[in-house]
C-alpha cells in the first residue's frame, strides 16, 4: 500500500556562495584542444574509443537543469539561485554544451566513417552510422530543427542550412538501418580493415581480448554485431515512439523493416555500457562531475544539486527501495529534499538535504550507460499499447520487466514487495487502469500508457533525463488518463493521491507556470549562421519540437 508521504517545513535565513556548474570536454576527445591531432593524421580505429567515450559523457552530465525541471533534483540552498534556470527565462547562451558537444562529437564520428569507408572497414562505418543517429536525435530532441544534411563538412560549409525534424528523423532511420547492414555483413579478421574492432569498440566489444586466431575472433565478433543490431533497433523504436502521433513518419512499415532485420530489441541485462577502461585517474564521467573529482574531493555539482524534494518524497510514497538507490541520506541519516527554486537558506545548505544516490555515481571504475535495458523494455510497451508492436509478450509483461531491469541496473534488489505493496496504484500496477484509457485497439492485454511513462520516470532519474523529459512533452494528458480537466503536458503523480508534478518552480521572482519544451539556438549560431537560424523564424522556450503535437 502507499506509504504517507514526508511533508517538510521552510525556515528563512541568510546565505552567500555563488555557483558555476556545467558539463567539461572529455579528457578522451581528439578535439579538446590545438595540439590534438586532426583528422587528417587520425586513424578510424583511434578515434572510435574516444568519440564512444565522449558520448557517454555527454549522456552522463549534460542534464542538470533538466534533472531539476523534471522533479529529480533541485539547487542547494548552500548556493545562489541560478535565476535563467529557475524562471524559465533561458536564453541563446543556456546549455549551449549539447549543442557543441554533440556536434564535436558527431564530426569525430564522421571522420570513422569517412576513413574507414575508404578502407573497406565497415564495421567501424556502421558503428560510427549508428552513434552519429544517437547524436542527431538528441539535437532533434533538445533543438529541433538542425543542421543536418549540409553538416560535418568542416571548412567545406561553416554555414550549414537547417534541416526540419521530422526530416532528420526520417534519415536516420536509414542511416541506422545501413550501419547495421555493414556491421552484420562485415568480414573481421586479425589483419585486415577491421582488425581489433573487438577492442575498439569499447560499448559493445570486448577490449580486454586478444584473439590468437579467427575462430576467436569469430567467437567475439558473432555477439558483437547482434549487439550492435538490437542498440540500432532500440534507437530507432525511440525514434518512433517520439513520433507516434506523426503523420508522416509510418509506424508500421518501420517495424516491419525491424522485424525483417530479425534481432529484436536490447533485452534482459542488456545495457548499452560505454567502458574504456575507466580508473582513478580518468574516471567514470557521472562519477567525475557528480561525485568526487580525480583528487577525491566532493565536486561543486554534488554540493550544488540536491535531492528535489517532490522527487524523493514521490519514491518514499510508494515505498520504492530505489530511493536509496538513486538518493543518499543527508548528514543525519534522512532522505529529505529541497524545493526547486527555493531562495538560499541555512535550513536547506546542501548538507541537510540528500544527494544524488550510489546506484547513480555506482564507482569511479564502472562503466557508463548510454541507453538502458529499463528504457528499451517501457518503449516496447508503449509500441506494444499503441499496437505499433503488435505481437509477442504483452504490455503487462513488457511493462513489469522494464521495472524489474530498473531494479537490477539501480541496484534495487528484488521489485515483487513494491509491486505487490503498490497494487492497484496505476503509477506501479499496470492491471490497474481505472484511470487509464482504454487500449487504442481493444484488443490488448490490460495495461495502462500512465503506468509505462510513470515508471520511466522512476527508471531514468538521472539516467537519461532526456528521456523523461520527451516524454513530459510529448504526451497530452487527456491522452494517458480519463479526466475531465485537459493539460496539454503529462502530469506525473495524478490519481495515485500524490502531488501532481513535476512541481513549478518557487523562486521568487518566477511568473510562468509551464517548464520550457526546448532549448534555444546557441548565440553562436546567431553570430557564424546568422541567415540559416534566422530563417527559422522566431523560436523561443515553448516553440515547439517536431513531435509535440499537444
Amino acid at each position: 500500500m502507499k506509504l504517507k508521504k514526508l511533508i517538510y517545513g521552510v525556515t528563512l535565513a541568510v546565505i552567500l556562495i555563488a555557483v558555476g556548474s556545467g558539463c567539461r570536454k572529455s579528457q578522451f576527445n581528439i578535439n579538446q584542444n590545438t595540439n590534438s591531432p586532426t583528422d587528417s593524421t587520425v586513424s578510424y580505429d583511434v578515434v572510435l574509443p574516444a568519440a564512444l567515450h565522449a558520448t557517454g559523457t555527454i549522456v552522463a552530465t549534460s542534464w542538470g537543469p533538466i534533472q531539476n525541471w523534471m522533479g529529480f533534483w533541485a539547487r542547494s540552498g548552500t548556493y545562489a539561485p541560478n535565476v535563467l534556470e529557475e524562471t524559465y527565462e533561458i536564453t541563446t547562451g543556456f546549455g549551449n554544451g549539447i549543442w557543441n558537444n554533440c556536434y564535436d562529437n558527431n564530426y569525430d564520428y564522421q571522420i570513422v566513417q569517412n576513413k574507414a569507408s575508404v578502407a573497406g572497414a565497415g564495421f567501424y562505418a556502421g558503428i560510427a552510422r549508428i552513434m552519429k543517429a544517437h547524436n542527431f536525435q538528441m539535437l532533434v530532441d533538445v533543438y529541433g530543427n538542425v543542421p543536418y544534411s549540409q553538416s560535418l563538412k568542416g571548412g567545406a560549409n561553416p554555414t550549414p542550412a537547417y534541416d526540419k525534424g521530422i526530416d532528420v528523423y526520417k534519415d536516420l532511420l536509414r542511416q541506422i538501418d545501413t550501419g547495421i547492414s555493414l556491421i552484420k555483413s562485415a568480414n573481421v579478421t586479425l589483419t585486415n580493415a577491421n582488425k581489433d574492432v573487438w577492442k575498439n569498440d569499447i560499448l559493445f566489444g570486448n577490449p580486454a581480448s586478444t584473439p590468437s586466431n579467427q575462430a576467436a575472433v569469430d567467437a567475439l565478433i558473432i555477439p558483437q554485431k547482434a549487439k550492435w543490431a538490437k542498440f540500432g533497433n532500440t534507437l530507432k523504436l525511440r525514434m518512433l515512439i517520439h513520433a507516434y502521433a506523426v503523420a508522416g513518419i509510418n509506424k508500421a512499415a518501420e517495424m516491419a523493416i525491424i522485424n525483417t532485420e530479425g534481432s529484436g530489441f536490447l533485452g534482459a541485462g542488456e545495457d548499452a555500457m560505454v567502458q574504456p577502461g575507466y580508473a582513478a585517474d580518468k574516471p567514470n564521467p557521472f562519477y567525475n562531475v557528480f561525485k568526487t573529482t580525480v583528487a577525491g574531493a566532493q565536486t561543486a555539482n554534488n554540493v550544488y544539486y540536491r535531492a528535489n524534494k517532490w522527487g524523493i518524497d514521490y519514491y518514499s510514497y510508494n515505498g520504492d527501495p530505489r530511493r536509496a538507490r538513486f538518493y543518499e541520506p543527508n548528514s543525519d541519516g534522512d532522505f529529505r529534499g529541497v524545493l526547486y527554486g527555493l531562495p538560499p537558506v541555512t535550513e536547506n545548505a546542501s548538507a541537510t538535504l540528500s544527494g544524488i544516490g550510489p546506484g547513480l555515481f555506482k564507482t569511479s571504475t564502472a562503466p557508463q550507460a548510454i541507453f538502458t535495458a529499463a528504457e528499451s523494455f517501457f518503449l516496447q510497451a508503449e509500441a506494444r499499447w499503441r499496437n505499433i508492436i503488435t505481437s509477442g509478450s504483452s504490455v503487462a509483461a513488457l511493462t513489469n520487466t522494464g521495472i524489474a531491469e530498473s531494479f537490477r541496473y539501480i541496484g534495487g534488489g528484488d521489485p515483487s514487495t513494491y509491486l505487490s505493496n503498490n497494487a492497484g496504484y496505476s503509477d506501479v500496477d499496470v492491471t490497474a487502469v481505472s484511470n487509464s484509457p482504454v487500449n487504442p485497439a481493444g484488443t490488448q492485454p490490460v495495461g495502462g500508457l500512465f503506468t509505462i511513462i510513470s515508471q520511466k520516470w522512476f527508471a531514468l532519474n538521472g539516467v537519461n533525463t532526456l528521456e523523461v523529459w520527451t516524454d513530459y512533452r510529448r504526451l497530452g494528458y487527456n491522452e494517458v488518463v480519463s479526466a475531465s480537466s485537459v493539460n496539454d503536458r503529462f502530469v506525473y503523480g495524478a490519481g495515485v493521491g500524490y502531488d501532481p508534478g513535476p512541481p513549478i518552480s518557487v523562486a521568487p521572482q518566477n511568473t510562468s507556470t509551464k517548464i520550457p519544451v526546448r532549448y534555444l539556438y546557441p548565440q553562436a549560431e546567431y553570430n557564424y549562421n546568422s541567415a540559416n537560424v534566422a530563417a527559422e523564424g522566431s523560436i523561443d522556450r515553448y516553440t515547439k519540437i517536431f513531435w509535440d503535437i499537444n
